[in-house]
């Protein structure tokens, strides 16, 4: 065959569409599966946060319209993905249950926006927190989609955290377990690993890393990422890995430390590892002890 003839001629279309087709995978996944969650999303959002709308008199109408979309959403994504038949009783669709969490997602979310409103100076209001903080998004999209992850819905609760780290810079599996008050301060670059346990008014600041020490598949269904406790502050480009690694609460993780082993409760830990007590009551401000 004339290779270069060939591929002059509209016969290379044909050929090289058949060869594809035949391993398209076209029933692991809906048509438009990743626009779809980002309406989802959307929708989620300006339906706990108003000032996500678009229009300026987003009311009851509007809300109403939303919800009744996104449980609609999510029942036909659950049947084109075999996770809920066609004939399971409305009050317990996944939709349904999905959407009778938003009044708890938006108080956990607000308790969130306070917490970063009150750890950064800068900060006007809280509004402006919800409207304009990444950490704020990151977060609010990591808990949207946990709640989906917790009723073992598959894709998209990944799909959305990918579309959350595409709009944030911050990368949450939806997975990990975070508990109330959580802080992001900028999030650029923030990993967090699908089994990592983050416990209450926990702050973060961007470059920080709760990952695995090993990525071996074989390890896919055991703990492989850290245990962060209650009131700790870990700074910028902190990493810190393993699954049995638990950083115990009150303590304060200097930027750029490497953790790989556990560190007991109320420590300063620094950039080489090494940790010292710290008495309770003493300043959480890392200035204080460098």
């Amino acid at each position: 065959m004339d290779i270069e003839k060939f591929m002059r001629s509209g016969e290379v279309v044909e050929t090289v569409a058949d060869l594809l087709i035949k391993n398209w995978i076209t029933k692991s996944f809906p048509s438009s599966a990743h626009q779809r969650t980002s309406l989802l999303l959307d929708c989620s959002l300006r339906s706990m946060f108003p000032q996500f709308s678009d229009s300026g008199d987003y009311s009851r109408d509007h809300l109403r319209e939303d919800l009744t979309f996104v449980r609609r959403e999510i029942n036909d994504l659950g049947r084109q993905l075999g996770f809920q038949d066609a004939e399971d009783a409305e009050e317990s669709s996944i939709g349904n249950l999905f959407v009778s969490a938003f009044p708890e997602l938006r108080r956990r979310l607000t308790l969130d926006a306070l917490a970063i409103f009150n750890g950064d100076p800068a900060g006007e209001s809280v509004d402006e927190v919800i409207l304009a903080y990444p950490g704020f998004m990151a977060t609010a999209i990591y808990r949207i989609a946990h709640c989906l992850w917790e009723q073992k819905f598959p894709l998209i609760p990944r799909l959305m955290s990918t579309i959350g780290q595409g709009r944030t810079g911050v990368d949450i599996h939806p997975g990990a377990q975070i508990g109330r008050d959580f802080c992001i301060d900028h999030g650029t670059g923030i990993v967090i690993g699908e089994t990592a346990m983050i416990g209450n008014g926990v702050k973060l600041y961007q470059g920080v890393t709760l990952g695995a020490v090993s990525v071996q598949k074989g390890l896919a269904k055991t703990k492989r990422h850290p245990m962060v406790e209650d009131n700790v502050i870990v700074y910028a480009n902190a990493t810190i890995l393993g699954g049995e690694t638990v950083i115990g609460h009150d303590c304060i993780v200097s930027g750029n430390a490497f953790i790989t082993e556990s560190i007991p409760p109320f420590s300063v830990v620094f950039r080489n590892g090494e940790f010292r007590p710290r008495r309770p009551g003493q300043p959480s401000d890392l200035e204080y002890y460098i």
